[in-house]
């Protein structure tokens, strides 16, 4: 792969690219099938109607994942010079902003309730004749849509790690959070059937608390990434090691004295710019800089834009590893 074709991915990561958007079609059947299990089992509980809710934000992140990846698609042109990778970024900031907004809506409403004493009526239903406490088909709801998100969760993370997507590593976050609120679901309505009227609301309110503070962190990611900010790696602060690999495959250039690398995440791609300063008295042609570009392009897939600058000192505040 050289470094002009931008929009392109090498050969596994197209094929992982695939896997994830199938994966997202996957996901939107089953969470389609949840959000009418729950919604018909919800009744009067606080918690059940928080966890309905949550389950309508997690088709957020797929459908905004199948919407990025349309976009990303589409090749550089006059009007979008490097191309339109960030619609990855756009659609994660979607996402969290969504995800924050309704998480203070609803521990709002599981305060409310909480503090105003409600008591949720889970009273009595009958099925085929048979007559039995409404929460028990709340629980073996909630107990089941456990196991599709901690499996779907676990592979669309491992994709997350191997295309560096933070959309879909939110998306990962998210049923995590879906499991962990069928989770405190389950004992919130188990709850009031010992009688702890309380147990309902308090469920509630730990769930949204936990899909604010996954918003929070969601909403930093997003913003921090549309602003420019140093390249990472996924769910973590620390610098990308692609940082240190093109200063070093530039600093192995004989004409090269020193560099200085900055690298800005694009998407599934880095934009990356590599200042250099050749060594005294050594001419320098654009064929050298060719080279060298073409080099650093070959370092590691997600540095596949890249851009050499020649200069005579080192700009300030730039990243040198």
């Amino acid at each position: 792969m050289n470094g002009h074709g931008y929009s392109s991915l090498p050969p596994e990561k197209s094929a992982a690219l695939k896997r994830a958007v199938r994966l997202q079609w996957i996901s939107l059947g089953v969470m389609g099938l949840i959000i009418v299990a729950v919604g018909l089992v919800a009744g009067q509980s606080q918690a059940m109607r928080t966890a309905f809710v949550e389950d309508l934000l997690a088709l957020l992140p797929p459908i905004a994942f199948l919407l990025g990846v349309w976009r990303a698609r589409k090749g550089r042109s006059p009007k979008h010079p490097y191309g339109h990778h960030r619609a990855m970024s756009a659609g994660h900031l979607v996402a969290a902003v969504a995800l924050l907004t309704f998480g203070l809506s609803l521990t709002w409403n599981g305060a409310s309730a909480l503090l105003s004493g409600e008591r949720p009526p889970v009273g009595v239903t009958s099925i085929a004749g048979y007559t039995f406490w409404a929460g028990w088909p709340m629980m073996i709801v909630m107990s089941l849509t456990v196991i599709p998100s901690v499996i779907l969760g676990r592979m669309k993370l491992k994709l997350a790690e191997e295309l560096h997507d933070d959309l879909l590593s939110a998306d990962a976050d998210m049923l995590k959070a879906d499991w962990s609120t069928a989770l405190a679901t389950v004992a919130g309505v188990a709850g009031i059937g010992f009688g702890l009227w309380w147990a309902d609301s308090a469920a509630a309110l730990l769930v949204s608390v936990s899909i604010v503070k996954d918003g929070v962190t969601n909403l930093r990611g997003a913003v921090g990434a549309l602003l420019d900010a140093r390249a990472t790696p996924i769910a973590s602060q620390e610098p990308d090691p692609v940082i240190d690999k093109l200063r070093e495959a530039a600093l192995e250039e004989p004409w090269v004295e020193d560099v200085a690398v900055r690298v800005r995440d694009m998407g599934h791609v880095f934009h990356s710019e590599a200042f250099v300063v050749p060594v005294s008295g050594r001419p320098v042609d654009a064929r050298m800089i060719d080279r060298l570009r073409d080099r650093l392009s070959e370092v590691d897939w997600k540095a596949v834009d890249t851009v050499v600058v020649p200069t005579a000192d080192l700009p300030e505040d730039v990243d040198e590893g």
